[in-house]
């Protein structure tokens, strides 16, 4: 079968590969009309008119172009299928296995301290500059070692952990509380992520704005952004700074980055609230939209954990002084923060020119799932992470996999997903970093594609400003026409 995929816009300055670009090799799953998002040929006996049906399909959807200028067909299987396709031995948990991982980091974190507190003084490290490069590296180190216990406690989240909900929520608790995750208030937002993920109107995490909204924030005009060509690398580098040390915070804080749709909360908690500080949107506030009143409980159990690691640091900073306490835990924190967090690892298995968006009405469960991307990170992190950023698709097909299962179960379902698989590995560990500048370069805003009718209008791909990839939809400016007494009236 020919490529479906148009060619690559020259402007567009990234290696595509082929893990990268969708593959033009059609799903080989048969899939049933009743629980298909899409009909495909292979629901009726007869097969050219079914090819004729889907043909039809697409033409009513119009050219859907993700922005390298791949022509995107929406995914056609079903989580029947996907959970079908993985063997059952993929799905068993074991508790005597998750807590000899959580054993191995706690006891990498407590070795690397005692080595460095006790080896790397005046008495064997003389020179200062040496001590301090020895110390920076520390930090660094300490920061892997807690992104991968932050892993760990994301598992007891998602139940994936062991068989035991106590024993997850248990370990989850007291691993995030040391970490200085609100535990239960995330596990809960983060749960509504995956049951949206890719829904603009409902997602949780890194929602990307709309042509209006980073219009609004560059001071410009919708219509005025497809005249813009400016590369602006400063700028991505003062958003990506901002990003890596202030994003978990503001996250957790003001909901940044997650929907500002609070007005639907079902129980009335969300009126007159919107994301922002001070707008009474957060994770630590019962009273917050984003929880039900039955889990107000579990809001304060996650401010409790906060309190008492955050009482232990005032007793070492007193007594051990606060210059310690910023190496020993603070900077090592921001380490974690830059990877976790809906930051680096989130950010980029949920950002990628070749991801779709999806409005209200086009999206399903499966759709959502596959708008996800898996990158590599090397020893980093198929080891010390525990193959967060190299399994999350099937992460979000089927969350309550192991990760020490998930590099099998992702091997299973991708002759399912056929060319709706994503991954980009290119260059690992450095190409993982690479993807953060790109992403950040390239991926500004979402619009539907310009060809787009009918349900193709509620597909979102990247575009952006600087002049990369498919360019924006021209659009005209709006007319201003004058109103008798009251000067000039906008109509579009």
């Amino acid at each position: 079968m020919a490529s479906t995929a148009r060619p690559q816009n020259p402007l567009l300055k990234r290696t595509v590969t082929a893990e990268s670009a969708p593959s033009s090799k059609a799903s080989s799953a048969a899939v049933s009309p009743n629980d298909s998002p899409t009909q495909s040929a292979s629901s009726t006996s007869l097969s050219s008119l079914g090819s004729v049906d889907e043909l039809d399909k697409k033409t009513d959807r119009g050219v859907l172009l993700d922005t390298y200028g791949n022509e995107f067909d929406l995914p056609d299987f079903t989580i029947k299928q996907i959970r079908d396709a993985i063997p059952a031995h993929c799905f068993k948990r074991s508790g005597a296995r998750g807590l000899g991982y959580v054993a191995r980091d706690v006891a990498s974190l407590a070795a690397t301290f005692y080595l460095f507190h006790n080896f790397v003084t005046p008495e064997y490290v003389p020179t200062t500059v040496a001590r301090a490069a020895l110390w920076t590296v520390y930090t660094f180190v300490q920061g892997l070692f807690g992104t991968g216990l932050w892993v760990l406690a994301h598992e007891c989240g998602h139940q994936s952990f062991s068989p035991s909900k106590v024993l997850n929520d248990t370990v989850g608790w007291f691993c995030h509380s040391a970490l200085l995750v609100p535990y239960f208030s995330w596990k809960i937002s983060h749960g509504m992520h995956h049951k949206a993920t890719g829904d603009m109107e409902r997602d949780q995490v890194f929602v990307p704005k709309t042509r209006d909204e980073y219009a609004s924030r560059v001071g410009k005009l919708a219509h005025q952004l497809h005249e813009l060509t400016e590369e602006t690398p400063i700028a991505t580098a003062i958003h990506l700074v901002t990003q890596q040390l202030g994003g978990w915070p503001m996250y957790l804080i003001s909901n940044v980055t997650g929907h500002n749709n609070h007005e639907r909360q079902p129980e009335g908690k969300g009126k007159g609230k919107q994301n922002g500080i001070g707008g009474g949107v957060n994770h630590f506030n019962p009273s917050s939209p984003l929880y039900l009143k039955r889990d107000e409980h579990l809001i304060l159990l996650s401010d409790l954990g906060l309190a008492i690691t955050l009482s232990a640091l005032f007793y070492v900073g007193k007594n051990f002084g606060w210059a310690n306490v910023l190496v020993w835990y603070v900077l090592p924190y921001l380490w974690v923060n830059h990877w976790l967090g809906p930051v680096a690892i989130t950010f980029l298995q949920h950002t990628d020119p070749t991801l779709p968006h999806y409005d209200a009405k086009t999206w399903t469960f499966a759709r959502g799932a596959a708008a996800t991307i898996d990158r590599e990170f090397g020893f980093i992190g198929r080891t010390l992470l525990h193959g967060i950023i190299e399994t999350h698709v099937l992460h979000h097909f089927v969350s309550t996999i192991p990760f020490y299962n998930a590099d099998e179960a992702s091997e299973a379902i991708k002759p399912v997903m056929g060319k709706h698989y994503r991954s980009d590995t290119k260059g690992g560990s450095l190409g993982f970093l690479r993807a953060m500048w790109t992403s950040a370069r390239v991926c500004h805003w979402v619009e539907p594609s310009e060809g787009a009718k009918g349900e193709g209008q509620g597909v979102f791909f990247f575009r952006n400003r600087n002049g990369y990839g498919v360019p924006p939809q021209k659009m005209a400016a709006p007319v201003v026409k004058p109103t008798a007494g009251k000067g000039a009236k906008m109509e579009i």
